[in-house]
């Protein structure tokens, strides 16, 4: 198949799934097309089989902002029509899968689009007034669409009360490769324990409860704690940890692109999230053998097994986290299988293989026409 992918270049969930999938098929002998503002951080080095296409909207005075929607579903016509592509795959409902349905337009029908729901795109952007409407249409509109936990399909299902056939495909992992270095000689003097948590650090990811759960095991076990990734809420833990004296601590490492060679070294994943449609970096941390921690919401029930492979607590519940972690730190043999626990999980409920080919099925779907509806009221639980 000839297969166009579209997702945002962030470090987030979305972008990596839509890369690792889209390499994935490539490895498979499909050829495959991403789109996306710039490159994403996944999509290293030159693949064979493997094409992209870099979306700008140009400034023009009449224009507030640039409209990135025209462009993008401007350069998927564009690509779609001079490749021969078949399939659209638009990861993350908007702005991808609207236009997606506007260059299927453009080309009188002849592409397919297929969209994957990740979760803010429902939850929280989909869900807004200014959105919904062009949300629905997208899910309804879309040739085939998947969702990557039972729990955000069950939130669409809620939310924008369609009749058509959500199918769950989850987010995979791959076995981890051999860290080149290791940190815990210079990161973690003295046996301390690695505590870590990785992600966009936005409000969402309630990154000051991970600081007050750390701030809560190092008063009785020593650790340290890695902090990855940027975003608006980073200023307020740096400022918590030089407030509560324990800044030399922790180490805020920015973005990384290469995050096994900090699960390699770490002990711990603290994920006291508000909310989580799936939970990529509780899974790749449970593939490195590291147990989570994390808040009982969204789709993370389905990832972290509680007292096998990590605990769950109550959204905000930073006590009984601690004392989880604690658990964890101060029974070496306890924490080893549970790690042992986790990668299994990881390996073989959440292995790639199995996944790409339900995205396969996906498109095999939408290309033979057999788009499924179903009875809101009836909707799988």
């Amino acid at each position: 198949m000839r297969i166009g992918i579209s997702c945002y270049s962030t470090f987030g969930g979305s972008g990596v799934v839509a890369t690792e999938v889209g390499k994935a098929l490539a490895a498979r002998g499909h050829e495959v097309h991403l789109l996306s503002p710039s490159v994403p951080p996944r999509l290293l080095g030159f693949e064979d089989r493997v094409w992209f296409h870099e979306v700008t909207a140009s400034p023009y005075p009449l224009f507030e902002a640039a409209p990135f929607s025209i462009a993008l579903a401007s350069k998927m016509a564009d690509v779609a029509e001079h490749h021969g592509l078949e399939i659209m795959h638009a990861h993350y409902a908007i702005p991808h899968a609207n236009a997606a349905l506007l260059a299927r337009m453009a080309l009188d029908g002849k592409l397919k689009v297929v969209t994957t729901l990740h979760g803010t795109d429902i939850t929280v952007v989909g869900a807004d007034p200014s959105y919904l409407s062009m949300v629905r249409l997208a899910i309804r509109e879309s040739d085939a669409v998947t969702a990557v936990s039972a729990y955000l399909r069950d939130e669409t299902y809620r939310t924008f009360k369609v009749d058509r056939q959500i199918d769950v495909i989850p987010n995979f992992v791959a076995p981890p490769d051999s860290p080149l270095t290791d940190c815990r000689s210079w990161l973690a003097p003295c046996d301390c324990s690695v505590l870590t948590h990785i992600s966009n650090f936005r409000p969402v990811k309630r990154v000051l409860d991970v600081m007050k759960i750390f701030e809560r095991v190092r008063q009785e076990h020593p650790c340290r704690l890695v902090m990855v990734g940027d975003g608006p809420d980073r200023p307020e833990a740096e400022a918590y940890a030089r407030q509560q004296g324990f800044a030399e601590e922790v180490r805020f490492t920015g973005k990384q692109l290469n995050i096994s060679s900090v699960l390699a070294c770490s002990d711990v994943f603290l994920l006291p999230s508000a909310t989580e449609s799936f939970g990529l970096a509780a899974l790749e941390a449970m593939a490195h053998r590291v147990p989570v921690v994390a808040s009982r919401v969204g789709g993370l029930p389905e990832v972290v097994r509680h007292g096998v492979d990590g605990f769950l607590e109550p959204l905000g519940d930073v006590e009984a986290m601690a004392e989880d972690v604690l658990t964890l730190v101060r029974d070496t043999r306890l924490c080893k299988a549970f790690g042992l626990a986790a990668q299994d999980r990881a390996l073989s409920t959440f292995a790639e293989d199995p996944i790409v080919d339900q995205y396969e099925a996906a498109y095999e779907a939408a290309l033979s026409g057999a788009k499924r509806t179903m009875d809101f009221g009836a909707g799988p639980r």
